[in-house]
């Protein structure tokens, strides 16, 4: 799951809180931070509404190269 890394990246490389991703996503901060420890797998609705949110394609956040 190698996007568990990337989301996090993202989120910290545009200074985004959890409680930020997770507003944006209609999600709460419990599950969002989930996400990012490999906890629950991102639904596909959340990856692309981050595809958006972060201008990056479905392949960039699950590390398609």
């Amino acid at each position: 799951m190698k996007y568990i890394k990337i989301i996090k990246d993202l989120r910290e490389d545009n200074d985004l809180t959890q409680q930020q991703v997770a507003d944006f996503l209609g999600t709460s901060q419990t599950m969002y931070a989930r996400y990012e420890r490999g906890a629950n797998e991102l639904p596909i609705r959340h990856l692309l509404k981050l595809c958006k949110l972060y201008n990056v394609t479905a392949d960039h956040i699950l590390g398609i190269d």
